[in-house]
């Protein structure tokens, strides 16, 4: 209506995910009598096929989810830790990382989705997996958004010609580039799928899916062994929550980095924003400011133990940080890792939540890594490998270099709310070290400034980087802009209104009096929700 996307309300179940056709597959699983893990897990092996530039059983991730038996939000971790055969002494920068066999980490996703099906799901996995091996076998057409992926990444692996012919033979029979509404089938997708459902996870992590892998990685020089596959054990987690305008916002603890949200929502809540003009220099140059300082720290503080993440959110510190927040001095810094980066950071990374009619509430944030993560494709699979190892900071003199055995710091950042003990928000959304920045934006926008949830997801959001340099969506003012680079923000505009590099939000909302839940996706991507 008016331009915008509509409401979608339901007090059966929702799916909100980054293609429609996924949100399908989650609903679809709703409506055959699972439930919100059965749909979330569905969700998530059908964006494997739809959207297999960010997706991938092969990836990494997280969930945060109520569980309604329990009465409680989990978290299940699923980001391995660094594998024993990293060969992390024979790296200096991490550009060497962002292509190729050594860039794989071990992949948790599959066993992510299979163990929070287990745990509370109640339909069997050979009925979670249909919708993607139908998909799959059957393909489906490309939007806009898929066209633009693929067009765009293409020539780029095609500059590696150890990866490229595996790569097209996969995703580019009949080669390139793609076309609005091209049909791209995935048989050894299909069978793969089928496989797993038949033989299980083991398939991967022990069988030979997994053999055949290890083998092809080692054939392009790779170091990766079924011991570290083997070793790969899904982590259930307490969350890390704080208060922030009456909502208990709770997202994966540490090494999740997913505790500079929350911070930069607690120094926010030392300000009157509701008292701002929405979008405007005052608003936005506290937000802007709030997330810097917290990135500042998420980055001094790497993996904070337990002690280390109290005295973070400590009332003093919090008083200091809110402090320097008011002293309109610039703010600048490293929003990414340790030191600048050499580059944008090309990371793809999909979030979908769903909810049923039980109160269950799950949200999970999971990727590749980059576009087609590593590049890899193994033949006669249809998996295209993540490059995760990117993320690990291989920068001599760096306080966080990794090194074999090291949890892997992930700038993931799934959240479920609660407000008096009751579910009430699952939220997530891509962006690598910008995720935690879109959140904070548009928690803002929902809780501070009242907008409904897919308005707070719609309304213009920016990208911090490194130093004082801001890219936002150019819906913000140009009169605003202005006054924010008067206050010392290096800032300029897109030279779009939409752009994915600030995240795509979705979400689900259950209101506890009656029941009813909202679903929210984003236009900065194929975002849909389908309701049931």
């Amino acid at each position: 209506m008016h331009g915008r996307r509509p409401t979608l309300f339901s007090r059966h179940g929702m799916v909100a995910a980054a293609h429609p056709l996924a949100a399908q597959a989650g609903a679809r699983l709703l409506i055959q009598g699972g439930n919100a893990f059965d749909a979330i897990a569905a969700t998530a092996a059908a964006l494997t096929v739809v959207e297999p530039f960010m997706s991938s059983l092969t990836g990494l991730g997280s969930a945060t989810l109520w569980t309604a038996a329990e009465s409680r939000v989990r978290v299940l971790d699923f980001v391995p830790p660094i594998q024993a055969s990293f060969p992390a002494e024979r790296f200096t920068k991490r550009a060497e990382l962002e292509r190729g066999p050594h860039a794989v980490a071990v992949p948790g996703n599959l066993a992510g989705w299979c163990e929070l099906a287990a745990r509370y799901g109640r339909k069997p996995l050979s009925e979670i997996l249909e919708p993607a091996i139908a998909l799959a076998r059957d393909g489906f057409a490309l939007s806009e958004f898929g066209v633009e992926e693929f067009n765009e990444q293409a020539p780029l692996l095609a500059a590696w010609p150890e990866l490229y012919p595996a790569f097209s033979a996969n995703y580019l029979p009949d080669g390139g580039p793609v076309k609005l509404g091209q049909v791209l089938r995935q048989a050894d997708l299909a069978g793969t799928f089928a496989e797993i459902a038949a033989k299980g996870p083991d398939h991967l992590y022990r069988g030979a899916l997994g053999e055949r892998i290890v083998g092809y990685l080692s054939a392009l020089g790779g170091k990766m062994t079924m011991a570290d596959l083997a070793a790969v054990q899904p982590r259930w987690r307490e969350p890390h929550a704080v208060s922030y305008r009456g909502l208990e916002i709770h997202v994966p603890p540490p090494p999740c980095e997913a505790f500079q949200f929350l911070l930069s929502l607690k120094l926010l809540e030392g300000f009157d924003l509701c008292s701002l003009t929405k979008d405007g220099p005052e608003h936005l140059d506290l937000v802007y400011r709030a997330i810097r300082l917290a990135a500042g720290l998420r980055i001094a503080s790497n993996n904070p133990s337990a002690e280390i993440l109290a005295e973070i959110f400590s009332d003093a510190a919090i008083a200091r940080l809110r402090q320097r927040i008011s002293d309109g001095e610039p703010i600048g810094g490293p929003t990414e890792q340790w030191t600048p980066q050499e580059a944008e950071d090309p990371a793809h990374t999909t979030s979908f939540s769903a909810a049923d009619a039980e109160g269950n509430l799950v949200c999970i944030t999971n990727s590749l890594g980059s576009p087609f993560g590593s590049g890899i494709v193994v033949p006669g699979t249809g998996l295209c490998l993540n490059n995760f190892l990117y993320w690990a900071d291989v920068q001599p003199g760096s306080p966080n270099r990794s090194k074999p055995g090291d949890e892997l710091p992930m700038c993931m950042s799934p959240s479920v709310s609660t407000r008096a003990g009751k579910p009430v928000l699952a939220l997530g959304t891509p962006g690598s070290y910008g995720i935690m920045q879109t959140q904070t934006q548009a928690t803002v926008q929902h809780l501070d400034f009242g907008l409904p949830l897919q308005e707070a997801i719609e309304a213009p959001r920016a990208r911090l980087w490194d130093g004082r340099f801001i890219q936002a969506e150019n819906r913000i003012a140009a009169g605003t802009i202005e006054e924010l680079r008067r206050r010392g923000h290096e800032i300029e505009a897109f030279d779009v209104g939409w752009t994915m590099k600030c995240g795509g939000m979705q979400a689900v909302a259950i209101d506890p009096a009656t029941g009813m839940m909202t679903g929210a996706a984003d236009p900065r991507r194929d975002g849909y929700v389908v309701a049931v």
